[in-house]
């Protein structure tokens, strides 16, 4: 598939947008679902073409010197085509939130006030890599009955670009407006721009990528944003925790796929604990190839490791995207919640312990969008906790927080009905 260059006119695809919104409200549950499925059977059946694709991605991003960590987690879609088909085949099993009465009641005047559930409209989303939340969001909105514009990165450009057309050819069958599903097939960064000033056509916009880019979105557009996917994690290994346990755990949490948001980036350990498991994570991490980042008294029980340097300050407010890990002891649950509350980012956190008392203060006191008890931060995510996708995690607390599936997707109306009532 060849990529030309050429203008793209964002005030009609916004308005290509909004008339598509129009249209898919009018879609029946049944007519949603049924595309969805082809939509899952279509990329399953073109999955060698998106994978050729996608093989493109993949050698401009070692040409141009990109961690194969990130090319693997956040690229790669080979081992993630089959997860992507299911998932679009979950969403379709879901119930539909849309016309979902959530208040119904009469008052002592006869007016009848109902509560529902109705599509957000038009949603632009803007993502670094991961050519899946071109499907995720694709997805999630058609069965919300909003219509959706895409900009994804530069070095994923041919792989969402053949899952676009698969996608759009299925509607396109289906009967469903043009405008449904939108990509804005540049890579110039002047579109982001533009994206984030279209308020008469978008009604949220949800970037999924780095701190820069959820930045800049927040100071540039006039088009509510939800944030979020910034992801400093931590875990925190209590004094009463099984250690014959904790160490799978610890791995799940930061080996499994070091370069995404719901990975563990700082370990907190009881310091009566301390000196007999952090030389197993060491060990046992280190050994899948994780460097550490030890504060000042984990650096003196396992800094003579040469997998281990001394944490400089600002490391515990960083998001690594690969196999680094802070570690530090802290002398109680009250300073690893304190710990949290100054470093962490709302995302997930999480305490492994055998005293509930600890797991409750920690549950109830981390202000973050997941908190967790022995569990890995791994689980954060659309699919993993049965919502079967996600546009985003949010950290934010309104409208939505952690991940966003179709409920988060939707707002709702008052619907009033009187008998020709008028106010007294």
């Amino acid at each position: 598939m060849e990529i030309t260059a050429q203008a793209i006119d964002l005030q009609q695809m916004g308005a290509c947008a909004r008339s598509a919104a129009a249209a898919l409200a009018q879609k029946s549950t049944a007519d949603k679902n049924a595309a969805l499925l082809a939509i899952a059977d279509a990329l399953e059946a073109n999955t060698l073409s998106i994978l050729e694709a996608n093989q493109r991605d993949l050698d401009l991003a070692a040409q141009n010197g990109i961690d194969p960590i990130w090319i693997r987690d956040r690229i790669d879609l080979e081992k993630r085509m089959a997860g992507i088909v299911t998932d679009v085949r979950k969403v379709a099993e879901l119930p539909d939130p849309v016309g979902e009465v959530l208040q119904d009641t009469t008052l002592d005047n006869g007016l009848r006030l109902i509560k529902r559930r109705t599509p957000l409209g038009v949603l632009g989303t803007i993502y670094e890599s991961r050519p899946n939340v071109t499907v995720d969001v694709s997805t999630l909105a058609l069965k919300t009955s909003n219509a959706v514009i895409l900009r994804g990165g530069s070095d994923v450009l041919h792989s969402n670009m053949r899952l676009t057309q698969v996608m759009q050819e299925v509607l396109a069958a289906h009967d469903f407006p043009a405008g449904a599903i939108q990509y804005i097939s540049s890579a110039d960064r002047r579109y982001v721009s533009e994206l984030l000033r279209l308020y008469e056509y978008i009604d949220m916009i949800i970037p999924r990528g780095g701190n820069g880019l959820h930045t800049f979105c927040r100071e540039n557009s006039s088009i509510p944003v939800i944030t979020g996917g910034i992801g400093v994690c931590h875990i925190f290994v209590d004094n009463s925790a099984q250690l014959d346990k904790v160490l799978p755990v610890l791995d799940n949490a930061k080996t499994q796929r070091p370069a995404v948001c719901n990975s563990m980036e700082t370990l907190l350990v009881h310091r009566s604990v301390a000196r007999e498991l952090l030389p197993q994570v060491v060990d046992v991490l280190g050994a899948a190839g994780v460097a550490f980042h030890a504060g000042e008294r984990a650096y003196r029980i396992v800094g003579a490791d040469e997998r281990v340097v001394a944490a400089a300050a600002e490391d515990f407010d960083t998001e690594w995207y690969n196999l680094t890990l802070n570690l530090k002891v802290v002398d109680d649950v009250d300073e690893a919640i304190a710990h949290i509350a100054r470093h962490g980012t709302q995302h997930s956190d999480s305490i492994l312990t055998e005293t509930a008392a600890h797991a409750e203060r920690f549950l109830n006191e981390v202000d973050s969008a997941a908190v967790y008890w022995n569990a890995s931060t791994r689980f954060t995510d659309g699919s993993a906790m049965g919502m079967g996708a996600e546009v985003a995690i949010s950290t934010q607390k309104l409208h939505a927080r952690g991940p966003m599936a179709l409920e988060e997707l939707t707002t709702y109306k008052w619907i009033v009905k009187g008998d020709y009532t008028s106010r007294l």
